[in-house]
């Protein structure tokens, strides 16, 4: 069967399509098609048809029920009449027509008439008082305990299940069993001691007290009050697994974790290895990638300093320098070489200038030229000898030393 999808919030639909809707989810519902549960019967009646309609109801909340003649013929199920104390078995559905949630009935238990739940519930309202059932009360489980503490019988194959699921889930804790009676007279005392024990052995850091499913008076034993307190003096937190998804016991309401079943006990005191594992991949890979984001941002700074060291560097400056001194070495030798020409072709011009005046001409068309010794002084008048002088007369060919005899003039 196909679950009918709603339309959206601003679509109007019609009652009978939200009543087709509702009926079809609650029957698709796989727990809500085995469900278990008791109280007291009310407001009972029986058709001709054989059919019965009654409620179901306990201190807190009530129950439609229909129990049709077929069911309860194939059932044996007994006759039920007001103030009957039962349990029942059947599947959650909605009836269109009446607009209201029923259970219909496949078998029926019979618990007594009422009185063992008015007890159950005078006890539940007493020990709430007192505040056993609180919230804050209710401590929290350790993370990752290393001993798990486990109050069962050691032939239930709940205690196989809790051990499947803890060995899968979490192999580093250890387990220590405190065998338990989980039905009968002698159970209550029975599981009172158990968790006793464990709390006077001291080493477990949780507890999971619990068993299979059964019948109400089965499971009864979590309802006595000796265990009720038992669970609320433990100084270790303890975890209630009683019976299927269905089933409530006082157990469960004074335990700081009550679970559906025994299994999942086992699951809510432990964590998951596995999902450790993913976890450690998970912060792996986000490592490797922020580190690989780390490397690039380095890189990339590396190079954007290297950039700028290749640009700030005074190696580039140093060889402009090199280059504009070479330029300008280079032009001062042209300058120079440009120099030194103009310059010795002006003295080329002075040198014929001078050779022009130079009286080494003179003497080369047969005049000489007279220089007193020593000193060299030029000779121009008889005036300036006297008698004892040494002259020079320099002519083209070299110098003639004479000495003045005589006075002049």
């Amino acid at each position: 069967m196909t679950a009918m999808h709603l339309p959206g919030f601003n679509e109007a639909i019609s009652v009978s399509a939200l009543s087709v809707f509702l009926r079809e989810w609650l029957e698709t519902n796989d727990m809500l098609q085995d469900v278990r549960v008791y109280g007291e019967v009310s407001n009972c009646k029986t058709y001709p048809s054989g059919h019965c309609y009654f409620t179901l109801k306990d201190s807190g909340a009530q129950l439609n029920c229909v129990f049709f003649k077929q069911s309860r013929l194939r059932s044996s199920a007994p006759t039920l009449r007001d103030g009957m104390g039962i349990a029942l078995n059947g599947r959650i559905s909605f009836y269109e027509r009446d607009g209201k949630l029923q259970l219909y009935v496949e078998s029926a238990e019979p618990l007594g008439v009422g009185a063992l739940f008015e007890r159950l519930e005078r006890l539940k309202a007493r020990l709430e008082a007192e505040g056993l059932f609180a919230e804050e009360r209710k401590r929290v489980l350790p993370e990752r305990p290393e001993v798990i503490g486990i109050v069962t019988s050691p032939q239930a194959a709940a205690l196989r299940d809790m051990l499947r699921v803890l060995r899968q889930r979490y192999p580093l804790a250890r387990v220590i069993l405190a065998p338990a009676q989980v039905q009968g007279s002698e159970a209550p005392a029975s599981i009172a001691a158990a968790l006793d024990a464990l709390n006077e052995h001291g080493e477990a850091e949780v507890i999971i007290a619990g068993r299979g499913g059964g019948s109400i008076e089965e499971l009864w034993a979590f309802n006595e009050e000796v265990v009720v307190r038992a669970i609320a003096r433990s100084s270790i937190p303890v975890i209630s697994g009683v019976g299927h998804e269905t089933d409530f016991t006082l157990a469960d309401f004074v335990a700081d974790l009550r679970a559906s079943t025994p299994t999942a006990a086992a699951t809510a005191a432990v964590p998951n290895i596995e999902d450790w594992r993913i976890e450690l991949l998970d912060r792996q890979q986000e490592l490797g990638s922020l580190m690989e984001e780390r490397l690039e941002a380095l890189a990339t700074q590396v190079a954007d300093l290297q950039y700028q060291l290749e640009h700030k560097s005074p190696v580039g400056q140093i060889n402009n320098y090199r280059q504009q001194l070479d330029e300008a070495s280079e032009r001062l030798q042209t300058h120079m070489r440009h120099l030194l020409s103009i310059r010795a072709e002006r003295l080329s011009g002075q040198t014929l200038q001078l050779h022009a005046l130079s009286p080494l001409l003179t003497i080369t068309r047969g005049y000489a030229v007279v220089r007193q010794e020593p000193g060299q002084r030029l000779i121009t008048s008889v005036k300036q000898v006297q008698a004892g002088d040494a002259l020079s007369i320099q002519v083209q060919d070299g110098s003639i030393p004479v000495s003045v005899r005589e006075e002049l003039g």
